[in-house]
């Protein structure tokens, strides 16, 4: 029975090694998260909830970026928000996609309530046995064409991961697993049409349910029994019935599969963006004299000598970024990342997919509107059977006067088979932090992370080096 399995999983971890990939890869995801965390910092999702429900509060976990110390459920929240908003965070591909460190900030908050030592050691080892709870309900069932999204599963791995944490026994996770489920169940309308504000928001919430949970379970408070298979459970009412797909001994942990985003958008646009951007390279270099070479932008007389751009992808791609008449027409940032067109259009354009690609300015204007208008999303079949092995995408220009010109990505930068370095991964948080932290603080945060599990509490962490500055 899935409740019992899961419940069990806590005690059971205690006894698992972790050998040093497992643990780099873990270091990596907290860099690459707090890095997501500074490059939202001032975004209004996050902003909005620290100025809403925080003032005048305090608790026991720190906000990160503010010293402030807030109630561990709404320091998971809105921590969580920042880490999401940006879509800059990483993700794991199965039959249900998911961004496995939507869970860390509520992980952290249970590590700062649970007073114990050796917190930095602690809170890498729940990363990873969230991320295999998480990453395996992926595995095992898709809720999405239920109607239901991904960050459903979100709770029921926090619970565990936060069970793990609080030192809780199998009776008390299997009522922070049944809280988790019993009243968390999102509906995907959350991705369809204009992205809304909620869309970042919404997994942070998730997560921090389960925390909640594991906090009422541990203090002796009770969920309802038999919480999948039963009558009225998760089986017959939200997802249909699924077997859990137990890990073999010989099976790397879940984490190492886990992909790590080198442009700030839907996760199943990486190799379309990176194969614009390969295209725009071959026509700064394709011959002399061409007036694109040492631009920044695709002039004008080039982007009119295209007639369209042709998008190759797999089904999933097609289905959440690149179908709905919005895509095409992108009011919000919030949309603009979760659009196939704009993104293949501006990294056409201008060379990169960054923060500034997504200043309003830009996908409102008329230039990139107009090759907007030019894209066709096409379905592969071949490369649908390629996915989640791979990530295959093929774009192709239709020039006047000249024969297509066409690149193909099949496993973008940071996708599992070629992953980001720690060097990688520092980079981009230099680059999203450097607006709040000086170099000297985030020197410092990098070395801290890089020997994390030296760390004996985590609220001083936060209050001394991660606080943002003036």
């Amino acid at each position: 029975m899935l409740e019992s399995t899961l419940s069990l999983m806590p005690e059971q971890f205690r006894n698992d090694r972790l050998d040093h990939p497992t643990l780099l890869e873990a270091k990596k995801r907290v860099l690459d998260s707090l890095a997501c965390f500074y490059g939202a910092f001032d975004e209004k999702p996050g902003r909005l909830l620290r100025t809403t429900f925080l003032p005048g509060v305090s608790g026991d976990v720190t906000l990160w970026g503010t010293g402030q110390r807030v109630p561990a459920e709404l320091a998971a929240w809105a921590n969580g928000t920042c880490v999401r908003t940006l879509d800059f965070n990483d993700t794991y591909l199965s039959k249900e996609p998911c961004h496995p460190s939507d869970l860390l900030a509520s992980l952290w908050a249970a590590c700062e309530i649970s007073g114990v030592r050796q917190q930095g050691t602690l809170l890498l080892r729940a990363l990873v046995l969230a991320y295999e709870v998480l990453c395996r309900l992926c595995d095992a069932h898709s809720i999405r064409v239920r109607g239901w999204d991904h960050v459903t599963y979100l709770p029921i791995a926090s619970a565990v991961g936060c069970s793990y944490i609080l030192d809780l026994n199998s009776e008390q996770t299997r009522h922070a697993i049944s809280l988790a489920v019993v009243g968390n169940n999102a509906l995907r309308q959350t991705r369809v049409g204009t992205i809304s504000d909620w869309k970042a928001s919404c997994a942070a919430y998730a997560a921090r349910s389960g925390l909640w949970a594991a906090r009422l379970a541990g203090q002796g408070f009770t969920g309802p029994s038999d919480i999948f298979a039963g009558r009225h459970g998760f089986f017959n009412q939200v997802s249909g019935a699924f077997s859990w797909p137990r890990k073999r001994s010989h099976e790397k942990w879940r984490i190492l599969s886990t992909h790590t985003k080198f442009f700030p958008a839907e996760h199943h646009a990486q190799s379309a963006i990176e194969a614009a951007i390969q295209l725009r390279e071959s026509l700064q270099t394709r011959r002399p004299g061409n007036p694109l070479a040492g631009s920044t932008d695709l002039v004008p007389a080039v982007m009119n000598n295209i007639r369209s751009i042709i998008i190759e992808t797999f089904d999933v791609a097609v289905d959440i970024i690149g179908s709905e008449k919005e895509k095409w027409l992108p009011t919000t940032r919030e949309t603009a990342d979760h659009s196939l067109p704009y993104l293949v259009a501006v990294a056409l354009r201008e060379g990169d997919v960054n923060l500034k690609q997504y200043e309003q300015k830009r996908f409102l204007s008329a230039d990139i509107r107009a090759l907007m208008k030019k894209v066709l999303v096409r379905r592969s079949q071949r490369y649908s059977k390629m996915y989640p092995h791979r990530m295959p995408t093929k774009v192709t220009l239709v020039m006047k006067g000249r024969p297509p010109l066409s690149a193909e990505v099949l496993l973008p930068k940071g996708y599992a088979g070629r992953p980001m370095s720690w060097e990688e991964v520092e980079d981009k948080f230099h680059r999203l932090a450097s607006p709040h932290l000086t170099e000297g603080r985030r020197k410092t945060l990098v070395k801290t992370i890089a020997r994390f599990e030296k760390i004996s509490y985590l609220s001083p962490l936060m209050g001394r080096v991660l606080k943002v500055d003036p």
